[in-house]
């Protein structure tokens, strides 16, 4: 996993800014070309096609905009509003200027129109040309006046003029905009810091798994080279041999797999019968075993060595204390699309001060399989007539699948 303090500030990706920014300069256009067509004014492909410029230039300005703000996509919540507010200012004033020229020959046309209304027509009476010359002077009137009030609130765009009425608009355009962005920037920062918890997360369980493994492994090489030691001195060479060479290959099947990784059950039997032909070395005449496997759960996943500690715990407690011969069975089977494992003897049960021991084997399987499939399993272990017996019942996966 890559170290988080090495990597690169969240960004939103250039795709969805590209979107946000089309999105609106989009909803723009389509309002303001509904408001034209309200009002009545003409001119309706003309005006249009001028928007439609003047929304291209919008949306350059918009990306500028982007473009200074991404630098800040580190900084505080404070930081990125304080830089929102300032730099939305001359991205206004652009976008106000861009308006103006763009429209600057419609609007000549249009006041070469009023005036012509104003002047009225030659055929017209004298009385009807005052009327439409009263109309008109009230209705430039109006307009003066609401642009005088317009200037007086604009404030700090006041001093601008012609362009104070649409640099203001334009700011808080690009204030909404900004708002959108800041709020992307938050909701992508949430799925990075999700998706590094997860990392996380997994890193964490895969840790407690590998540390879960080990403490197999070492376990059970204490036991083998006391067994080892004991027939080197009972002057048992032949028997040390054969048990040294099963578990060279016993060690050569166990560490080839990955101790955070499943092994297919079949695997996972072969892997105990090695065990179970060292520990047979011990007990020639005492130890017997049995395996059942359906062939049907050959390729059924399980982690690997889970069924070493059961079964250690069937040859220390069962066979170890008896002079009878005793036999260890391991079964598979499937109910319910869930795996079944069972380890069982008919041996003569847990004696009472070993009972310790025999608890931490248990304790170790059940965490491996809390680990890997969390609170989906099921681990019963007790006497049973006749002997001892565990079972664990896990989903049933194959290739990591269920």
């Amino acid at each position: 996993m890559k170290n988080v303090a090495n990597q690169s500030p969240v960004r939103v990706p250039f795709k969805l800014v590209l979107l946000s920014i089309i999105v609106l300069w989009a909803v723009y256009y389509v309002l303001a070309s509904i408001r034209w067509e309200i009002l009545g004014f003409g001119l309706s492909a003309e005006m249009m096609a001028l928007r439609a410029i003047v929304v291209i230039g919008g949306v350059l300005v918009t990306l500028a905009l982007w473009f200074v703000l991404r630098f800040f996509d580190a900084k505080s919540l404070r930081t990125k509003a304080i830089a929102a507010l300032v730099f939305s200012m001359p991205a206004a004033l652009m976008l106000a200027q861009i308006n103006n020229t763009v429209f600057s020959e419609m609007n000549s046309k249009m006041e070469e129109m009023i005036i012509d209304v104003i002047g009225g027509d030659s055929e017209e009476d004298g009385e009807q040309a005052r009327l439409r010359a009263e109309a008109e002077a009230n209705l430039l009137e109006e307009r003066d006046a609401y642009l005088e009030r317009q200037q007086a609130s604009l404030g700090m765009f006041a001093f601008l003029g012609p362009l104070s009425d649409i640099a203001f608009s334009r700011y808080f355009m690009m204030l909404a905009w900004c708002s959108l962005y800041l709020a992307l920037l938050t909701g992508e920062k949430a799925r990075v810091a999700e998706r590094r918890a997860s990392e996380f997360r997994e890193a964490a369980k895969a840790s407690e798994l590998r540390s879960l493994r080990y403490q197999v492994n070492p376990h059970f090489l204490f036991n083998t080279l006391n067994s080892l030691s004991s027939l080197v001195m009972t002057g048992k060479a032949q028997a040390a041999e054969q048990m040294i060479q099963t578990m060279s290959r016993f060690y050569r099947h166990s560490l080839a797999d990955d101790p955070t990784g499943d092994v297919a059950l079949d695997d996972e039997f072969d892997l105990q019968q090695l065990y179970l032909e060292i520990e047979a070395v011990r007990f020639p005449e005492r130890l017997k075993s049995v395996f059942d496997l359906p062939p049907e759960l050959a390729d059924a996943r399980v982690p690997g060595m889970i069924l070493q500690p059961l079964i250690e715990n069937s040859v220390k407690y069962a066979v170890s204390p008896v002079n009878r011969p005793v036999t260890i069975i391991v079964e598979a089977r499937e109910e319910f699309d869930r795996l079944v494992l069972t380890v069982r003897d008919d041996g003569p049960g847990v004696p009472e001060n070993g009972h310790q021991g025999f608890g931490i084997g248990l304790a170790n399987v059940r965490d491996r399989l809390e680990a890997r499939f969390g609170a989906d399993i099921i681990l019963e272990s007790g006497p049973v007539p006749g002997g001892y017996r565990t079972e664990i019942r896990i989903p049933l996966t194959r290739n990591g699948r269920n």
